[in-house]
């Protein structure tokens, strides 16, 4: 791509939620602020909405890395879980293998919550896509927020969503949980200088060292193409530079954006729900992909010659493990299926304990197709598998990293990823995979 021509150790507008690029302006650090107070309070439903693309899932995850040593975080993602699987995924997280039945399960989580009282620790369950929960599991919901001491709340939730959040909300037969509600924050959409701030300050921990490479004119139509938006404002400097890069100058230009925005996901009147169905075609070069094939697919959307594409190898067949092969091979979206089958199988037998790292996540199988390729030759904990499930609620390629059966390994092996992939990888569990896996076909 980029990065040796601009002087970037790493491509600094990857939409993948990656908390070194946290951002603190656009009140984003105060209300990180008063939600870590919140939480230390301990008491009530906290409810945090934003637009689409305005970094709810990064805040999350900021959240998450700053909690006290004594509170013990669960993460919801999939907004279609019903009460029994929600009630499962929470005893999964804090490491207890789930009761069978709904009031055998609440039950559980009680004494579980209790325990985890007495030794002085608390519990927090984080929901994002909350507005895709419906009316009856956010009762339930509400519900859990009932088991406490004679002093004490027992579990804390915290709840992401976008704005169709509040109208549901405002729903008269939910109102004691909005009564429950004791802090109520929107992340807002960035204003011009932030954008300049936000732009900046990416670049620089992607090692940029040199003048401002977006001039004000720049800042100003990207400020009104993204609508404020991080995750548009990041698509639109991603291929702003590479525009730059591809006319050989690094003087950029309201050219090179509007070239940029000529995709349609773009733009804000458009993505607004077209982000749901389809991953824009732009989207996989800010993951990290190849430097020739980012160049040949700009190329190709310049319409100045076609791009070619890549030959297709069959990884070797391994069904034991789901093992892909080193070094790098090309990876066809029929090889993505038949691993994600592999998985599936995988998923039936194994001890519903053992841990994976989720590296990463992407639409589309012809992006896990091409990511595969270049995370085989990397090293990442062996075997890479790939599972097509649900990630945030919305259907998605899971790429998974290694097989640990003890907790500590597990957490040893993730941490020495720090700095080695430019997401957030994070550990999942077999039970926790198990209820996203999406049908095949």
């Amino acid at each position: 791509m980029y990065l040796d021509y601009f002087g970037l150790n790493e491509a600094p507008f990857r939409i993948t939620p990656n908390t070194e690029y946290w951002y603190a302006g656009g009140q984003r650090g105060e209300i990180l602020a008063a939600l870590l107070y919140a939480i230390g309070q301990g008491e009530g439903i906290i409810k945090v909405v934003g637009e689409v693309g305005s970094g709810k899932t990064m805040l999350c995850r900021k959240l998450v890395a700053q909690l006290p040593g004594s509170v013990d975080s669960v993460y919801l993602g999939n907004p279609t879980l019903d009460p029994d699987d929600m009630l499962a995924a929470i005893l999964a997280d804090l490491e207890e293998t789930p009761a069978s039945g709904r009031q055998a399960r609440l039950a559980q989580l009680n004494d579980t919550l209790l325990a985890r009282h007495e030794a002085g620790r608390r519990v927090v369950v984080f929901v994002e896509e909350a507005q895709g929960i419906s009316l009856d599991n956010l009762e339930f919901l509400r519900l859990l927020t009932n088991l406490e001491t004679a002093s004490d709340k027992l579990l804390q939730i915290v709840l992401f969503g976008q704005p169709e959040l509040d109208a549901q909300l405002a729903v008269p037969r939910i109102r004691q949980l909005k009564d429950r509600i004791t802090l109520s924050l929107n992340l807002s959409p960035l204003n011009e200088a932030e954008v300049a701030d936000y732009l900046r300050a990416r670049l620089t921990v992607a090692g940029y060292r040199g003048p401002d490479l977006f001039p004000r004119e720049l800042i100003t139509r990207m400020t009104q193409r993204s609508g404020g938006l991080s995750r548009r404002i990041n698509v639109l400097a991603d291929k702003t530079l590479l525009a730059a890069y591809a006319a050989q100058t690094r003087t950029l230009s309201p050219a090179h954006l509007d070239a940029a925005a000529n995709d349609d996901d773009a733009n804000p009147q458009r993505q607004r729900h077209a982000w749901r169905h389809r991953l824009p075609h732009w989207a996989w070069l800010s993951a990290g992909l190849a430097a020739a094939l980012g160049l040949l697919a700009f190329v190709a959307w310049m319409a100045l010659s076609p791009s070619p594409s890549a030959p297709a190898a069959k990884p070797p067949a391994a069904p034991a493990q789901t093992a892909l092969p080193l070094p790098a091979a090309a990876f066809s979206v029929a090889d993505v299926t038949e691993l994600a089958r592999q998985t599936r199988l995988w998923l039936v037998n194994a001890d519903p304990s053992t841990r994976v790292i989720q590296l990463t996540s992407v639409k589309e199988a012809a992006q896990a197709a091409v990511l595969l390729g270049e995370l085989s030759a990397a090293p990442y904990p062996q075997p890479l598998r790939v599972l097509h499930g649900r990630d945030q609620g919305d259907p998605a390629w899971l790429i998974l990293s290694g097989e640990f059966t003890d907790r500590a390994e597990a957490g040893a092996a993730l941490r020495a990823l720090s700095g080695q992939t430019a997401g957030s990888p994070f550990l999942r569990t077999v039970r926790t995979m198990r209820t996203l896996v999406l049908p095949s076909g």
